[in-house]
C-alpha cells in the first residue's frame, strides 16, 4: 500500500490494484489496523478474496457511526508502525453529528501536493509575491494546517484568525442569530487588523465569511486593493453568488474554490472547458479519494452525467479504509474532459431531506 500510494496523472495506477492493495493492507494480520481485523471476522464474506471491483464494495456494512466512538489508536494500521512515529489527529465539523475521527501520518501530505500541484498547473499563485491569511477552523480540523502547508511550498508566511465552527452551527440551532453576528463581527475585525498591518496577497475564507466581507466597507475595499486569490472553501455557495463575488465584487482577485471534508481529503476545482455545466467543477485524487455520485433512491446505480445525485465517498489510503460511506451532500455528476479521465463533481449543496436538519454556520 506504501508503494502504490502515490500519483502519476499520466499513468495513475488502476481502481482494481488500488483496492486489492488496500484490502490486502488493512486486512492482513501482518498489517492491518485492529478496527478492520475485528470487524473480517463478522463479515459475510473474505474482504481479502470476495472483494475485486468498486461495486464489491458495497457489500461493506456502513461503520460511521461506530468509526466516531472507537479510541482512535484501533484506527492505525500495524503496517504504519514501522515507520517513524508522526501521526496526528484530526476531527470533521460534527455537522450531522458527532465528529468523525482520522488518524493521519503521510496521506494527507501527498495529496496536498497533488493538490498544489494542480492549482500550481493553473498558475493560480503565478505573480503572489505576499503572503497568506486562512480565515477558518484550525484547532482538530486539517483545513487549517492543509492551507498552512500550501503557504509553505511557496516559502510564504500564513497567517490565522481560527473559529470554531461547532460553536457557531450550535447557536444557528438554538435561534441565537445575535450570537452569530457579533461572532462574524469578531472574526471580520480581525481580518482588518491583519489586512492593515501585512503584505496578505492569498486569502483563504468560507463563502458565508465572504458574503460578510463585502457588505463591510472598510474590509472589502482592503480586500480589492491586495488580495490576489480568493481560495474559498467550506459551506455551500450558489452560481449567482459566487458570480457577483467574483466577477463584480472583487473582480481582480483569481477565485478558486477547494471541495473536500476530513475524510475525503481535498478536491480542487480544475481548470475550467468550454462545455463545463458549471463554472466550478472539482476534481478528486483519484483512484486514492473516490466520489461517486449516486441515484438517491438505488445507491448502488450511478447518477446520468448532467445530473444530481448523492455523494458516496470511498476512501483509499495507507492510515484510512472507507468503504462506499454517503455523504449527506448531493452534486452534479460532470463527465472527464481533457486530461481528467475521471468524474468530477459540481454544485456541492446538501441533500433535500437534511437541508432543514443541518446547520452550515459559517464552516
Amino acid at each position: 500500500m506504501l508503494d502504490i500510494y502515490k500519483y502519476n496523472k499520466s499513468a495513475p495506477p488502476s481502481i482494481h490494484d488500488v483496492i486489492q492493495a488496500t484490502l490486502k493492507w488493512h486486512f492482513s494480520e501482518e498489517t492491518g489496523s485492529p478496527f478492520w481485523l475485528e470487524k473480517r471476522t463478522s463479515l459475510p464474506f473474505n474482504p481479502l478474496h470476495d472483494i475485486q471491483t468498486l461495486q464489491d464494495l458495497d457489500e461493506f456494512p456502513d461503520y460511521t457511526e461506530e468509526m466516531k466512538r472507537i479510541p482512535v489508536e484501533k484506527l492505525i494500521p500495524k503496517g504504519m508502525h514501522t515507520l517513524d512515529w508522526g501521526f496526528e489527529v484530526f476531527e470533521s465539523g460534527g455537522t450531522t453529528g458527532s465528529p468523525q475521527k482520522i488518524v493521519d501520518m503521510l496521506s494527507r501530505k501527498k495529496a496536498l501536493e497533488w493538490v498544489f500541484q494542480e492549482l500550481n498547473d493553473q498558475s493560480v499563485f503565478e505573480n503572489c509575491t505576499g503572503h497568506w491569511l486562512h480565515v477558518g477552523p484550525t484547532g482538530p480540523h486539517i483545513v487549517g494546517r492543509s492551507i498552512g502547508r500550501m503557504a509553505t511550498y511557496l516559502s510564504k508566511l500564513c497567517y490565522y484568525i481560527d473559529f470554531d465552527p461547532r460553536w457557531v452551527k450550535k447557536c444557528s440551532k438554538n435561534g441565537e442569530f445575535n450570537v452569530v453576528k457579533a461572532y462574524i463581527q469578531h472574526l471580520l475585525e480581525q481580518v482588518s487588523t491583519v489586512l492593515e498591518t501585512q503584505n496578505i496577497e492569498v486569502l483563504f475564507a468560507t463563502p458565508a465569511l465572504l458574503e460578510a466581507m463585502s457588505n463591510n466597507e472598510k474590509l472589502s475595499s482592503l480586500i480589492q486593493k491586495k488580495i490576489k486569490v480568493i481560495i474559498w472553501a467550506g459551506t455551500s455557495i450558489d452560481e449567482g453568488t459566487l458570480d457577483a463575488l467574483e466577477t463584480f465584487i472583487f473582480p481582480e482577485a483569481r477565485f478558486i474554490g477547494l471541495y473536500g471534508n476530513t475524510l475525503m481529503g481535498i478536491a480542487p476545482q480544475r481548470q475550467k472547458f468550454k462545455d463545463d455545466p458549471k463554472a466550478c467543477v472539482f476534481q478528486t485524487l483519484h483512484p486514492f479519494s473516490m466520489v461517486q455520485l449516486v441515484d438517491k433512491e438505488n445507491h448502488r446505480v450511478l447518477t446520468p452525467y448532467n445530473t444530481y445525485g448523492q455523494v458516496k465517498l470511498t476512501l483509499f489510503s495507507p492510515e484510512l479504509f472507507i468503504p462506499s460511506r454517503l455523504e449527506r451532500d448531493q452534486a452534479l455528476r460532470v463527465a472527464p474532459v481533457g486530461s481528467y479521465t475521471w468524474d468530477g463533481v459540481a454544485d456541492v449543496r446538501p441533500m433535500e431531506n437534511v437541508k432543514e436538519k443541518i446547520f452550515e454556520g459559517v464552516y
